[in-house]
C-alpha cells in the first residue's frame, strides 16, 4: 500500500494550524494512505495540543527551538520511520493551497521526478513587498546557477519527495533547508521538477528573518557554504586566481615604475605583490586538499544513506506494519512519552 505523509514544521502556530490541516486533501488517486505529521519546534503556545485536537496522526516535539532546517530534517526522519513512500512538506501558516498537494505528487507518481517544488510565481505575489520579490528572484537565479537546476522558486517550502530522495538528503545548515536541499539535490543529479501552485491570503509576516539584510546575509552564506562543500576546487581556484591577478597587477605596476626610474619609492608594492602571489597559490593548494575531502564526503553520504536504509528495513514501524495503523490516532513523540501501541516513538 502506498503511503503519503504530509509534514508541517511549526513554531507557535496554534492559530493557523487548524486551517492548514483542514485544507489538506483526504484522498488522492494513486495514494492508499494519507497521514499528517506536525513538528513542534519548541513552541511556547499550544501548537502540539492543537495538532492532536485537529486529528494529526503524528506529532514530533522539540524541547527547545532548533530552527527550520532541524525541524524539516526531524520531519523527514519521522516520516521515513513511519513508512512514508512519499513526503510532502508544507508551511503551518496556510500560505500554500492544500489542494495543490495533488499537483506536487503527479511527477512523483508517474516516476518522472525525485523531488517536486511548488512554484508560487513570485512576480505575481502582490502581498509580498517589491524589494523582497526582487530578492527572491535574484536569489533563485543564483541557486539555479550553482545547483545546475531549473527551479524558478527556490525558497518555496511547498515540496514533495520520494522515499529515496528523502533518504539521500542531509541538511547541515541551521538557517533554512530550502536553498541547501536544492543545491544538494542538483549536485547529486536528482530529478527535480516544479509545478505552478496557488497561495492563500497572508496570515502573518514571515518569522524566518528579522530584516532584509539578515535574509541576504544568511542566504548568501548558505549558498556559498553549500556550494563550497561540493565544488571546493572551483571556489578556491577562483579565489586564488583573483588573488594572484591582484599580485601580478601590482608587480607589473612596480616594474613599469622601476624601468621608468621611479621604482625606489615603491618597494612596498613589491612586497604586497609577493604576498598576494604566495597567498593565491596557497588558496589553490587548499582547494586541491578540500577537493580530496569532498570526495570523502560523498563516500560518507553514501554510507549514511545505506545505514538509514538498513535501519528502516529493521524498523517495525516502517512500511507494511505501519500501514495498518489507524488514521486519526495521534502519536506524541517528544522524547519523553512511552512507546505507543503502534511501536516505539521517534525522539525529536
Amino acid at each position: 500500500m502506498t503511503k503519503l505523509i504530509i509534514q508541517i514544521p511549526c513554531l507557535n502556530e496554534a492559530n493557523t494550524l487548524p486551517q492548514t490541516v483542514r485544507d489538506l486533501p483526504s484522498a488522492i488517486p494513486g495514494i492508499d494512505i494519507i497521514e499528517t505529521l506536525v513538528i513542534d519546534d519548541g513552541s511556547s503556545d499550544d501548537t502540539a495540543k492543537v495538532a492532536r485536537a485537529c486529528g494529526v496522526d503524528h506529532v514530533v516535539r522539540f524541547r527547545s527551538n532548533k530552527g527550520l532546517a532541524a525541524a524539516f530534517m526531524g520531519g523527514l526522519d519521522a516520516a521515513l520511520k513511519h513508512g512514508a513512500d512519499y513526503i510532502v512538506n508544507t508551511d503551518a501558516d496556510n500560505q500554500y493551497a492544500g489542494r495543490d498537494v495533488v499537483k506536487l505528487l503527479e511527477p512523483l507518481l508517474n516516476e518522472s521526478a525525485d523531488i517536486v517544488i511548488g512554484d508560487r510565481n513570485v512576480r505575481s505575489l502582490r502581498h509580498m513587498p517589491q524589494a523582497k520579490r526582487w530578492l527572491q528572484l535574484v536569489g533563485s537565479w543564483v541557486v539555479r546557477q550553482v545547483s545546475g537546476t531549473r527551479v524558478p522558486d527556490t525558497t518555496s517550502g511547498f515540496r514533495a519527495y520520494t522515499r529515496e530522495a528523502a533518504l539521500r538528503l542531509t541538511i547541515v545548515s541551521e538557517f533554512t533547508y530550502t536553498l541547501e536541499s536544492i543545491i544538494q539535490a542538483g549536485k547529486k543529479r536528482m530529478a527535480i521538477a516544479h509545478v505552478p501552485i496557488a497561495t492563500n491570503e497572508i496570515t502573518r509576516e514571515s518569522r524566518l528573518f528579522g530584516s532584509v539584510f539578515t535574509y541576504i546575509n544568511k542566504s548568501a552564506v548558505t549558498i556559498v557554504r553549500i556550494y563550497a562543500l561540493y565544488e571546493p576546487l572551483k571556489v578556491c581556484t577562483l579565489a586564488g586566481l583573483v588573488t594572484i591577478a591582484g599580485g601580478a597587477t601590482i608587480s607589473m605596476r612596480f616594474l613599469y615604475l622601476y624601468f621608468s626610474g621611479f621604482g625606489q619609492g615603491n618597494v612596498q608594492s613589491l612586497i604586497l605583490s609577493a604576498v598576494l602571489l604566495i597567498v593565491g597559490f596557497h588558496i589553490i593548494l587548499v582547494g586541491l586538499m578540500a577537493d580530496v575531502l569532498s570526495a570523502n564526503r560523498k563516500l560518507n553520504e553514501e554510507l549514511l544513506y545505506r545505514v538509514r536504509s538498513m535501519e528502516l528495513r529493521g524498523n517495525p514501524q516502517s512500511a507494511a506494519s505501519d500501514a495498518t495503523a489507524p488514521i486519526g490516532r495521534g502519536h506524541d513523540t517528544d522524547g519523553t512519552a512511552p512507546p505507543t501501541e503502534h511501536g516505539p516513538v521517534a525522539h525529536g
